[in-house]
């Protein structure tokens, strides 16, 4: 019987594994028997696939059980957004006096849901904010 809680599940091959047993980010939820493929390994998959996730926004990846999620996966957090709503994207306020008064604006658009039983495919790039329902023609409860 395979253990959702054991790092992986196929005996001597490490580039595949359990998700959830790899992830030490609260802001990061990974669902029961969710698996992750890359022939370089595992271990980096929150500082390599999930890119601009500062904990001062805030947000969360929150992926469902039963997904299966191939090599090169990105999912960009809302770190990675620039307001529009300024008179300039630029963050003007990192250069001190006399910025500091210009707001550092960022459009947030929220925490970024995979459902349960949803594959996403080699190379594929999720923005800040994307919600992918359930996958699979049966309803399952979303985990969100």
């Amino acid at each position: 019987m395979v253990d959702c809680n054991q790092k992986y599940p196929i005996q001597n091959v490490h580039r595949l594994g359990f998700l959830k047993n790899f992830i030490t980010n609260p802001n990061i939820q990974v669902g029961d028997f969710t698996y992750y493929d890359d022939p370089d390994g595992i271990d980096n998959f929150e500082n390599k696939n999930v890119l601009y996730h500062f904990d001062f926004v805030g947000d969360k990846l929150i992926i469902g059980k039963f997904c299966q999620i191939a090599t090169g996966i990105k999912f960009i957090m809302n770190g990675a957004n620039h307001g529009l709503q300024g008179f300039t994207t630029y963050p003007f306020k990192i250069f001190g006096k006399p910025f500091d008064e210009v707001p550092l604006l960022s459009d947030n658009k929220g925490n970024t849901l995979v459902g349960n039983d949803v594959w996403i495919g080699y190379d594929v790039t999720i923005m800040p904010g994307v919600v992918i329902g359930n996958g699979g023609k049966r309803s399952m409860n979303p985990i969100f």
